[in-house]
């Protein structure tokens, strides 16, 4: 008997919750390939959007800062389990994307600083800091489960802002 695959048709309703999930984190799991090692590491940092690609401002102090500027591949992994419930059941977004640094002395960054203190406003503590950097991250490709019974595969045009 053939198998029957779990991924349901990606539809406007899919990419609906994946860009809420997208918009609404505050914070997100990031995996990257430790340079050391070659091996994966996960850590957590600050999430953002700008224009609903995904953003974060890091240190060069992290890990996961060294690991991105050897290997800018990575996967996000935004969505948290609600108060009540299995958190299983709750709907998560897992995105492939390539890191993209943004230079300091540049009107992006000046952008993008305003935008994360109006999403972040304690990080006004350390914004200016020299070691910190923001960091796109453009998707290449999600995995949305949004709960029991409901997985997706995205493309990066589904989690564009409509």
């Amino acid at each position: 008997m053939p198998e029957t695959s779990p991924i349901r048709p990606t539809n406007e309703e899919a990419r609906g919750l994946a860009r809420t999930l997208l918009g609404e984190a505050k914070f997100a799991a990031i995996g990257v390939v430790d340079p050391a090692t070659q091996l994966p590491m996960v850590s957590r940092i600050a999430a953002g959007t700008d224009q609903g690609i995904p953003i974060t401002l890091i240190s060069e102090l992290s890990h996961h800062t060294k690991a991105l500027r050897n290997n800018p591949q990575c996967s996000l992994l935004v969505g948290e389990p609600g108060d009540k419930g299995d958190p299983l059941t709750h709907p998560r977004l897992t995105l492939q994307a390539t890191a993209a640094f943004v230079a300091r002395d540049t009107d992006e960054h000046d952008t993008l600083r305003t935008l994360w203190l109006n999403h972040q406003p304690k990080a006004k503590l350390y914004i200016d800091f020299t070691d910190f950097s923001f960091v796109r991250f453009e998707p290449t490709m999600a995995y949305l489960n949004g709960g029991f019974g409901k997985a997706f595969v995205l493309t990066a045009d589904d989690l564009a802002p409509r």
